[in-house]
């Protein structure tokens, strides 16, 4: 059945920006995060796309993801390490772990686990062992593949990122590790002393631009919805919950099958703005949970069943709604149809 919702997800967008940022890391490996489902946007679709350009190195966060990526054969890693519920799952040989812990380093010993992943922890206080447990021996004998850490806040300009970064790379031969990575999507534009061997970009590739280095960075996503009505607003007539929106003139307005219940926010209410071709066509009133109402007088061919699509360039959209990049693309929901293009 055809949803009255999709997305437009542009191929080529995505594999240039995985190729912007590739060459930003310089000598260092680029992999690609598809956790989330790809950010929300399909992380089988994406990989399949990724790897074709060249892409060898997969994360995502748990191993339910993992395993739904199967029969793709992708080279992944599961951020989230192993807890006693995934040991069998891990054993399997689908995806590295990432391990955080020392329990879930013991774990992983026990059921003698092979090549894995570690995150150490150098200031986020989130994921990962400690720096002097590595300095101590905690990870001797580990088949490590990567280690890794996490900036916390390499979308702004801090001392703190320089500080994670000689934290990490005072770790550098203390373990067996084959390889070292640190930089996110932002990390990656703060320059080739955060790259080490391998960089893990994530809201980039799917069009997010935080920091100045992004600005080659494409839009990928583009929401799609079709109307369901087409209606005349009398002057002094409103529109929506709580009456929001008053008619200055006689108004055209389309009724949009869309709503905060798929990812398209309250924050967009007054300030969201829809495309029919040239057309500007602004939200008029409340988001609601499945509806949106547009102004439509600059479309007078518009009708019902016709598409629209919706401003979604991340930072744009972003300071409009009010919410996060990352908010944004992950909360489009599953009454989306995923529509690839190019």
């Amino acid at each position: 059945m055809i949803a009255p919702l999709r997305l437009r997800l542009d191929s080529a967008a995505l594999v240039a920006n995985w190729r912007v940022l590739d060459a930003m890391s310089g000598r260092a490996a680029c992999g690609a995060a598809i956790k989330a489902d790809g950010y929300g946007l399909g992380a089988a679709g994406i990989g399949r796309r990724l790897a074709d350009a060249g892409c060898r190195d997969f994360l995502v966060a748990t191993w339910a993801e993992a395993e739904a990526l199967r029969d793709l054969a992708l080279p992944l890693a599961v951020l989230h390490g192993v807890r006693a519920e995934d040991a069998a799952v891990a054993m399997s040989g689908i995806a590295r772990p990432v391990l955080n812990t020392p329990a879930q380093i013991a774990r992983w010993r026990e059921v003698g686990g092979g090549a894995c992943d570690v995150m150490v922890d150098t200031g986020m206080n989130r994921l990962g062992v400690a720096p002097e447990d590595v300095r101590s021996g905690l990870l001797d004998g580990l088949a490590i593949d990567t280690l890794m850490s996490h900036l916390a806040c390499a979308d702004e300009d801090k001392a703190m990122n320089a500080r994670q970064r000689d934290a990490f790379a005072a770790l550098a031969g203390r373990t067996g590790a084959r390889r070292m990575s640190l930089a996110n999507s932002s990390g990656i534009a703060l320059g080739a002393d955060y790259a080490f061997d391998l960089t893990r970009p994530g809201i980039a590739l799917y069009g997010g631009r935080q920091r100045e280095g992004h600005e080659a960075i494409a839009q990928v996503v583009t929401p799609e919805a079709q109307v369901l009505q087409r209606r005349r607003v009398p002057a002094g007539g409103t529109v929506g919950y709580n009456a929001t929106w008053r008619a200055p003139a006689d108004t055209e307005v389309a009724i949009l099958n869309l709503g905060y219940a798929d990812g398209y926010f309250r924050g967009f209410s007054g300030k969201g703005v829809a495309r029919a071709g040239d057309a500007a066509l602004p939200v008029l009133g409340r988001v609601s949970m499945d509806l949106v109402a547009i102004g439509v007088d600059a479309a007078p061919e518009l009708a019902e069943g016709d598409w629209v699509a919706l401003d979604y360039d991340l930072p744009a959209a972003s300071a409009a709604s009010g919410m996060s990049q990352y908010e944004l693309i992950t909360g489009l929901g599953a009454r989306f149809d995923r529509v690839w293009t190019r």
